[in-house]
């Protein structure tokens, strides 16, 4: 049972990576390209407000569900923690209360952007119809968010246990559920963009409850809610949560910035970069889902102190994440003339999806070293450290390259800073992190070497011989005899 426990401490690091990231993806790719069907369908009515409606209205959904990803991200980190260190039940007490905490953050959260939406949608830009529109989106789907909440930290258990498949399964049931109820809404009941909220409503309610079925029933992995067993995890669970939440929503408050400098330059560019908003996931779904497979693989050595597969598994998620960027940028270079007739874009819309495809896509590559770095920094018990760069990149890295960049080229020079800022953070990121797990092992093997030295005859470690043994105790044996024997 242990083993099934723990299953990232041994085996591939490269094969680990490349599974777990790779159902992920499924999964997150099913819900990803429903958004850029559901851009398709709105592109359809033939109304440029209500695309550029629905790039606003991302911005801000984005915004509720980073702040999801923190809390499932903590889930990911004590969850495999727990496996590693072989505490199943501790697992199963984390498991029910970052639930509840998720939801709890989640109510919250969407309360407060609901009473403030239309200063929030102001604050980005969104005048007149563009802001009606999205305001009839929003009303409708950001209620919704808790049930997303638990659904990714529910998910994150899965991860944590190993169980990449159902996780993408749930995701799978989603964004079917989704692509069948939108042309429905949308065109056969003819609710325009409304019928699109109302259709991802269904879609997370079906993750939801595969979600949970598969964590209760198939692992077990939950046990009774209790409230004094919460409350002795809230300093645990916050210390993890509230860092990876605000690294998590540092993401959407930078494209917050992006997004409102674009549309000084006009709708038809926040249209465009609308349709790189769904465009963009889809492509590198991926590496989005890097950080959420990464994450048990580390979490599970740290706890079994397997320093070694720590470092070559940063390496290796580095190396898979750079030729997958590279792949994926020359296929969309190759194909941007389609996707811009298929979004029947032109002009300024147009030609923000060639910068986008000609020079930003292949950028993602630092965006993909940063979450590998997010996501060892908060399974290394440094969150803070993420929040940090995280925070520095929507700031540092987003408002003076962005502000140039618009300045130097107009509203595709907001893209390329953007891209600049991502590649300064990310190569930052990945240094920090591979100096940060150097400086770690060496602590464990100086205390290690220490403990070797008060008790010398104790073995440390699984490596040495039952020879090397053996020959001590012949050492030992000599030496009574000898001290035994009557001097001559």
């Amino acid at each position: 049972m242990s083993e099934q426990q723990a299953k990232f401490v041994t085996g591939s690091p490269m094969r680990h990576i490349a599974v777990m990231s790779g159902t992920g993806a499924i999964g997150l790719m099913a819900l990803f390209l429903v958004d850029l069907v559901d851009m398709l369908f709105i592109s359809m009515l033939g109304e440029v407000e209500l695309a550029a409606a629905i790039g606003f209205a991302g911005t801000l959904v984005f915004f509720s569900t980073s702040a999801s990803i923190g809390t499932s991200i903590a889930m990911g980190a004590l969850v495999s923690r727990a496996l590693g260190a072989k505490q199943r039940e501790q697992a199963r007490s984390i498991t029910v209360n970052v639930m509840i905490f998720a939801f709890l953050i989640s109510c919250v959260l969407v309360t407060l952007m609901m009473w403030q939406l239309p200063l929030l949608l102001d604050l980005i830009g969104a005048k007149g119809e563009v802001a009606k529109a999205a305001t009839s989106y929003l009303v409708i789907l950001l209620p919704s968010a808790p049930m997303i909440a638990i659904s990714m930290a529910a998910g994150a258990a899965l991860r944590g246990v190993g169980d990449a498949r159902r996780s993408m399964i749930a995701t799978l049931i989603g964004g079917g559920v989704n692509a069948v109820l939108d042309p429905i809404f949308i065109f056969g009941f003819s609710l325009g963009i409304e019928g699109a909220a109302i259709a991802s409503v269904f879609a997370r309610l079906s993750v939801l409850v595969f979600s949970l079925y598969a964590i209760i029933v198939k692992h077990n992995l939950v046990t009774r809610p209790d409230f004094s067993s919460f409350k002795a995890s809230l300093a645990g669970v916050s210390a993890i949560a509230f860092p990876a939440i605000l690294t998590n929503t540092a993401t959407p408050i930078g494209n917050a910035f992006v997004t409102s400098h674009i549309a000084q330059f006009g709708e038809s560019f926040v249209a465009g970069y609308a349709v790189i908003g769904r465009i963009m996931p889809v492509s590198f779904a991926l590496v989005f889902s890097l950080s959420g497979a990464v994450g048990p693989i580390i979490g599970q050595n740290f706890g079994a102190e397997r320093w070694d597969r720590i470092n070559r598994t940063l390496k290796d998620a580095l190396l898979f994440t750079s030729v997958y960027c590279v792949l994926v940028s020359i296929v969309l270079w190759l194909l941007q003339d389609h996707l811009i007739s298929l979004f029947s874009l032109q002009g300024d819309s147009a030609s923000m999806i060639v910068v986008f495809c000609s020079f930003v896509a292949v950028t993602f590559i630092f965006n993909g070293a940063l979450f590998v770095a997010n996501a060892a920094f908060n399974n290394l018990n440094r969150p803070t450290w993420s929040t940090a760069l995280n925070m520095g990149k929507a700031t540092l890295g987003t408002i003076p390259f962005v502000y140039v960049g618009g300045q130097l080229a107009g509203a595709g020079g907001v893209l390329i800073g953007q891209a600049v800022g991502s590649i300064v953070f990310g190569v930052l990121g990945f240094v920090l992190v591979l100096r940060l797990v150097n400086n770690m092992s060496c602590e464990h093997e100086k205390k290690q070497q220490e403990v070797e030295v008060l008790e010398p005859n104790v073995p440390m470690t699984p490596f040495c011989s039952s020879r090397t043994y053996m020959g001590q105790e012949d050492v030992l044996e000599e030496s009574l005899t000898s001290e035994q024997q009557p001097a001559k």
